[in-house]
């Protein structure tokens, strides 16, 4: 079917990606907005804005009803959810095709299969993937999580089944640690997703953190290459990079590969990414999970192949196959995002809503700014403290590494602290640019480098 207008159910950054992407595909859109987000970006770009409840996201972006009902009050004929909020809820990507939309992005029946992160283990297992050993499915309480912990050794991570972004997780090196820790972690996912289920696997203390970015019709699936999002803050991703500089052509190979063939086993529709522990030392890949929607390290691939992976997600939900095969997709260079969070890295990083008194942006060849931002914006306090991502290309990571110092110096964000100085010191760090990092590599850095100066500029580069 055409699709003709796109409601937009989410905010911030990607919400105005979105837009634009259904705009040079001619397509109208409606934005939700919460009381908070009256003045956004998204709610200014879009052709039509709707209110769609307070400020609190429960009562907001994740009320399914409330974002269903501005969809078809407004003529929609189609959802896009973004990242985040209601963008892997199975039981709203129902809701929305059983009123007659299309969704765009998978179908409920494989966000419920491959949303449930024991079960996609499960999947992945019987498709062949290699997947961390550890234990079948959900741990049936602590007695059964001994038994595991037990077989495949300690220590062991302990994470939760639904959700993501670092929560629910804990590593416990005893089985003291894991008695302490499992109601821990099941409380955290039960607040966090409404799902305290649990499942273990071993832990893998020096893994690179690896994923491969797939786009489906329902049949066909390709893949984009692979992303490195190994820079991580108490689990969260802070920057990332494609293609995986600590990859070997033949494990690449063997990496999408593996991800094609488990997307395709669910007939995967729309963007999605399989996410890969990758065992540095012994140059071993495992299966962890998969993300059923587009997310935010997104452009690192579209920069790297040409790929519009947005535009391309609204062409296959519209029922078309996909606009090119496998051999059509090519690597060409290095390309790098660091996120611009509204946090204060010499306090903690914390959260540091406010408005932005002046704003300026990086430009150049191979420089590209997604964000929410517009001077005079007032950041509320209610969500993710995401700003914004800046993203560079180069020829190779060497170069890219260079231009994003030289991008980092020229942004400047003013009204709010942001972690734009943090990621300079990281451009600039020796090891980073040797790429001898991990994924708890940052948290030992920022021990050793407990505060970043706001005013922080550029080493002297040389080329």
């Amino acid at each position: 079917m055409a699709i003709r207008r796109i409601f937009v159910a989410n905010r911030g950054e990607i919400a105005v990606r979105i837009i634009r992407a259904a705009r040079e595909l001619g397509i109208a859109t409606v934005q939700a907005f919460s009381a908070a987000d009256r003045d956004m970006l998204a709610a200014r770009l879009a052709d039509v804005a709707v209110p769609v409840g307070p400020a609190h996201a429960t009562k907001s972006y994740l009320n399914k009803e409330a974002m269903l009902k501005a969809a078809l009050d407004h003529g929609c004929d189609a959802v896009h959810p973004g990242y985040g909020f209601l963008s892997e809820n199975a039981e709203f990507a129902e809701m929305v095709e059983k009123a007659g939309l299309v969704f765009i992005g998978p179908k409920a029946e494989t966000i419920r299969a491959m949303g449930d992160k024991a079960t996609a283990r499960l999947m992945a297992a019987q498709a062949g993937v290699p997947t961390v050993p550890g234990s079948e499915g959900r741990i049936e309480g602590i007695d059964e999580a001994r038994r595991v912990a037990e077989t495949i050794g300690y220590p062991v991570m302990i994470k939760a089944s639904a959700g993501g972004g670092g929560r629910g997780i804990r590593v416990a090196g005893t089985a003291a640690d894991l008695d302490k820790l499992i109601p821990q972690a099941s409380a955290e996912a039960l607040a966090a997703f409404g799902d305290g289920g649990l499942y273990l696997e071993r832990f893998v203390p020096r893994a690179r953190h690896v994923e491969v970015q797939i786009l489906g019709d329902g049949e066909n699936v390709i893949h984009a290459y692979e992303r490195e999002c190994s820079l991580q803050r108490h689990r969260q991703k802070v920057w990332e990079e494609a293609p995986a500089a600590c990859l070997s052509p033949a494990v690449r190979e063997a990496l999408c590969e593996s991800a094609v063939r488990l997307a395709k086993s669910v007939s995967y529709r729309g963007a999605g990414t399989l996410e890969y522990l990758y065992d540095d030392d012994r140059g071993d890949f495992f299966f962890i999970e998969m993300n059923t929607r587009i997310q935010v390290e997104h452009p690192v691939s579209e920069m790297i192949t040409g790929v519009d992976l947005v535009r391309e997600m609204i062409r296959v939900a519209a029922g078309e196959k996909l606009s090119l095969s496998q051999e059509q997709v090519k690597v060409s260079g290095h390309a790098i995002e660091v996120r611009i969070n509204a946090e204060d890295p010499a306090r903690g990083f914390m959260p540091a809503p406010g408005a932005i008194t002046s704003l300026s942006v990086p430009g150049g060849m191979g420089v590209r700014f997604d964000t929410m931002l517009y001077q005079g914006y007032s950041i509320p306090p209610f969500y993710d403290s995401l700003l914004g991502k800046l993203i560079v290309w180069d020829t190779d990571r060497r170069m890219a590494l260079l231009r994003l110092a030289r991008a980092l110096s020229e942004l400047k964000v003013e009204g709010v602290p942001t972690t734009a100085a943090l990621h300079l010191a990281l451009a600039n760090d020796p090891q980073v640019a040797a790429g001898s990092v991990h994924t708890r590599w940052l948290e030992d850095w920022l021990q050793a480098h407990p505060l970043v100066p706001a005013d922080a500029r550029p080493l002297p580069l040389t080329a």
